[in-house]
């Protein structure tokens, strides 16, 4: 009967711990996903905005780009894809993101982009840009949720 008792009690312990574990955490990154299409355009300061969508938990929800960048030279449009971390809310979203990049494409070439917000958001974006836009930049983007 002892040794039922042990075999009992390791198997409630053993549960119990699955269970915290299937449990997620606050402290776990949500991931969401991005569409943005973007529009640049400048002669050494440049300006550029556009419109996309955040998937979150089930939901869409509308985002804003807007920005300015130094270094600029041509009229380029891009379409980008990507995720958006570290995000407990869906208007974590929101806010201003830097990040450093030099790129040059003529005609159609490839963008990757890795933002950061002061809520820790990062946006990993990926999308191909066609126009011609010659840049070595620093960039300053913002990122508003709603219509």
């Amino acid at each position: 009967m002892l040794g039922f008792t042990r075999v009992v009690k390791f198997c409630a312990v053993a549960v119990a711990a699955l269970m915290l574990l299937a449990v997620p955490s606050q402290s776990q990154a949500q991931i969401g996903r991005v569409h943005a299409k973007l529009l640049k355009a400048g002669f050494i300061v440049g300006a550029g905005g556009g419109n996309g969508t955040l998937t979150f938990k089930g939901r869409r929800y509308p985002l804003k780009f807007g920005g300015l960048s130094v270094g600029t030279i041509g009229v380029a449009s891009v379409e980008l894809v990507g995720t958006a971390s570290h995000l407990e809310t869906a208007e974590d979203i929101a806010g201003n993101y830097t990040a450093v990049g030099a790129g040059v494409a003529v005609i159609a070439g490839a963008k990757v982009a890795r933002l950061q917000n002061a809520r820790g958001v990062v946006l990993e974006l990926h999308g191909v840009q066609i126009g011609l836009n010659i840049s070595l930049n620093l960039s300053g983007m913002t990122v508003a949720i709603g219509s």
